[in-house]
């Protein structure tokens, strides 16, 4: 490999990426940039590696996230490509298993849609009542109102009451815990589901999270080719 042309200055860095000239300082003091020497004068001087890790690190960011590009390029940049490899593993199985929540909850909700209204008295139903519907036990309903997925109504004496909007919500909780969801991620679908209006606008919801799961999925992909070309300059393959 020939040597890499030098002379670049702060500024040409910032508008290959469309940031700040301190932006690219700021990159430089995290690790995120490899280190630069400096000129007899005391100017860092930067080269074409050092615009290719700018324009990585911006990739990796639109990709990964911030804090996740970050972690990329110090690991790059302290000789452990494997180590940047692996958490870019990371991210993609995170995102694999964000397809697969939204796709479970989709299915909980078109289950629970797709359920006859249920005949509950006047009165509503106790405890016991629903988890037999349910096919669960009272405890569970007690841990699912304690985590927030359930907001009973309570009678003179005490006891709750559950009215067929409160069946509909038990519904869709024990449908997502059958699909292995974990009560802290069941608590925004349950607030999206209430505060949204029911279920088409949580089907919109779904609809425009899907359609941001594509966007981040290409996303990653140019990340990826980005970290590629820049490891085959930084870390070349023996």
């Amino acid at each position: 490999m020939g040597c890499l042309p030098v002379g670049l200055r702060p500024v040409d860095l910032a508008r290959a990426a469309g940031i700040s000239a301190q932006q690219v300082r700021n990159y430089l003091d995290a690790g995120v940039l490899p280190p630069a020497e400096r000129s007899p004068a005391g100017y860092r001087v930067f080269d074409e590696r050092h615009r290719q890790a700018v324009t990585t690190y911006r990739a990796l960011g639109r990709g990964y996230g911030w804090e996740a590009a970050k972690a990329v390029m110090r690991s790059v940049h302290a000789g452990a490509p494997d180590a940047a490899l692996a958490r870019v593993d990371e991210e993609h199985a995170a995102a694999h298993g964000q397809r697969l929540a939204l796709r479970a909850t989709a299915e909980a909700l078109e289950a629970v849609a797709g359920h006859p209204p249920d005949a509950v008295p006047r009165s509503g139903l106790r405890v016991g009542e629903l988890a037999a519907r349910l096919g669960v036990r009272p405890s569970a309903l007690r841990v699912w109102e304690a985590a927030g997925l359930l907001l009973p109504g309570r009678d003179r004496d005490g006891h709750r009451r559950f009215g067929p909007t409160d069946v509909r919500d038990a519904r869709l909780v024990a449908t997502l815990r059958q699909s292995r969801y974990p009560l802290p991620a069941i608590k925004p679908i349950m607030d999206e589901f209430r505060s949204s209006g029911g279920a088409d606008a949580l089907r919109a919801a779904i609809t425009a999270r899907e359609a941001e799961l594509g966007r981040r999925a290409r996303a990653m992909v140019e990340a990826a080719a980005a970290l590629h070309g820049y490891l085959a300059v930084v870390s070349p393959a023996s």
